[in-house]
């Protein structure tokens, strides 16, 4: 007998060998301009479901290090490069890589694809922060579970 709830749960995603994180999205009306286009700021919904997803897969989750470590992430800069338009009802994967890992910082890369088609390419860097908004190292079992994914240094 299966578990209802998990087996009801939404799609977290998967993270491949490489280590990059895939989140399946479609563009939805709520998500679209009266064109029909993907209105500009939903690829940033878009990319933070999927870091809070591949968070998840690696046993992370934003309301456990709340509790346990009374720490969050924050978005410290995001660049943006939007280069095609998705629409109404394009299935969408958006491909999280963890690039580097320096005290508190994580650099991410996360691409938006249609196919094989880039649509949008951004690149953050994220903080682990306290709640009194100071930055903080990341915990080790914390940073060990981004260390398995993250890219080898070039």
């Amino acid at each position: 007998m299966t578990d209802v709830a998990t087996e009801n749960a939404p799609s977290a995603g998967r993270i491949d060998d490489d280590g990059i994180h895939h989140l399946p999205v479609r563009v939805y009306y709520e998500d679209t301009d009266a064109a029909g286009i993907a209105y500009y700021a939903n690829y940033l919904k878009f990319i933070e479901r999927a870091r809070t997803d591949m968070m998840r897969l690696l046993g992370v989750t934003h309301s456990k290090m709340a509790q346990t470590d009374g720490l969050s992430f924050i978005v410290r800069s995001c660049a943006v490069k939007y280069r095609r338009p998705a629409r109404l009802d394009d299935a969408l994967d958006v491909r999280t890589r963890v690039m580097r890992i320096r005290g508190p910082v994580l650099d991410v890369l996360q691409d938006v694809y249609r196919d094989d088609d880039l649509l949008v390419a951004t690149e953050l860097r994220i903080a682990c922060m306290d709640g009194t908004g100071r930055v903080q190292s990341l915990p080790p079992p914390i940073r060990t579970a981004f260390a398995r994914i993250a890219q080898p240094a070039h």
